[in-house]
């Protein structure tokens, strides 16, 4: 049976305060009230590095028993090492997110623009190592990368495209294994503070076709995870709401 979870890409902003937390909200608050409103996150912070287990730990302990985490994998891996000779920090960061239990979902390798499909053989080498019990996600940012043989490898690891609505990717809309990965990002020049209180953009049309997309996917049984980023309208506890009004 397909699932479908919405959430927003972190959940530590200041500027939710008053409008999406309670104005007396403090930073220790943040996680107990997110929850009230959505039962997924993508934690952002992990792109900086593994957490400490006793971190992991608690967001396990503050969190109902349905609510999931998926998290980046951290850029030592993806953007400084690029797979290569990471086998430790790998394997680190899933140990330490596998503190989770039941709670994690996906994880994410995000690679950066200069990572090109010239190196697929080294993404399959890696992809062919990971712990098989946990499931993955992968995020190209370079359109050389959209082709068969890309596709082809990421079905044979069950692995999912990250869809990402960002500036100058495609839409795809293709899914690679029993899940699909969306996420809403926007472009940073659009939206260069950090003042996230409200929608600054309106996307109406773009939305319109998001929902459609994730009805599309849920008919066919396909699982939908899907996070916003604050910079692709403004405010993005928003963002998940009209998505979440779009597919009823």
């Amino acid at each position: 049976m397909s699932s479908v979870y919405l959430g927003t890409q972190g959940w530590s902003y200041k500027s939710w305060v008053g409008n999406f937390y309670p104005a007396n909200a403090t930073a220790s608050d943040y996680l107990k009230e997110y929850c009230k409103n959505f039962r997924t996150v993508e934690i952002d912070s992990t792109y900086y590095g593994a957490p400490r287990p006793q971190t992991v730990k608690q967001w396990r302990e503050v969190t109902p028993a349905d609510f999931r985490f998926t998290a980046k994998f951290p850029q030592a891996i993806t953007h400084e090492k690029t797979l290569k000779d990471a086998t430790a920090e790998t394997l680190h960061f899933i140990d330490t997110m596998a503190l989770l239990g039941d709670k994690l979902g996906p994880l994410l390798l995000q690679f950066p623009y200069q990572f090109k499909s010239d190196q697929r053989d080294l993404l399959a080498e890696f992809l062919a190592t990971l712990p098989t019990e946990f499931r993955y996600a992968v995020e190209v940012r370079h359109r050389g990368w959209l082709k068969a043989t890309f596709f082809a490898i990421l079905e044979k690891h069950h692995v999912a495209l990250a869809i990402a609505d960002y500036a100058y990717m495609p839409k795809l809309d293709r899914a690679t294994t029993d899940f699909v990965y969306i996420r809403w990002l926007g472009n940073r020049k659009d939206i260069p503070d950090d003042h996230y209180e409200s929608v600054r953009i309106n996307r109406d049309a773009e939305l319109d076709r998001w929902g459609d997309l994730i009805k599309q996917f849920l008919e066919k049984g396909v699982t939908v995870w899907g996070f916003a980023n604050n910079h692709y309208q403004g405010h993005s506890p928003a963002t998940v709401r009209s998505i979440i009004e779009r597919i009823g």
